[in-house]
Formats: C-alpha cells, sequence, structure tokens
C-alpha cells in the first residue's frame, strides 16, 4: 500500500509537471521554426489547461 501510494505522489509531483515542461518547450520550439500553426496552439491549451488542474499559475494565455 505505502510503494503505491510513494509511486501515484511520484507522479503527481514530478512527472506532470516534466511534461507540461516539455510540451510547453516543443511548443516554442516548433513556433520558432514555422510560425503558429493548430498543434503549438493544441500545445498550448493542453499546457494551460493542465496547469490549471494542478494548481500552477499560467506564464501567458494560451492562445
Amino acid at each position: 500500500m505505502l510503494p503505491k501510494m510513494i509511486a501515484r505522489w511520484a507522479v503527481a509531483a514530478i512527472a506532470v509537471p516534466l511534461a507540461i515542461a516539455g510540451a510547453r518547450k516543443v511548443s516554442e520550439r516548433i513556433e520558432a521554426r514555422r510560425g503558429a500553426t493548430r498543434t503549438t496552439r493544441l500545445l498550448r491549451k493542453g499546457v494551460a489547461t493542465a496547469e490549471r488542474l494542478t494548481g500552477r499559475k499560467r506564464r501567458r494565455p494560451a492562445w
């Protein structure tokens, strides 16, 4: 029971913020090369939603 709780905490505390940061970086790099596309807008909206759900503050608007 305790290892399962630790694993859940690790996912919530470490993996989710890393995934959010990774998606943000991917979106920024794609935009730097090709400009704003449907994919980058979708990534930014996903990041904004994930940040809201995890209680993190948004750095800038998702659009």
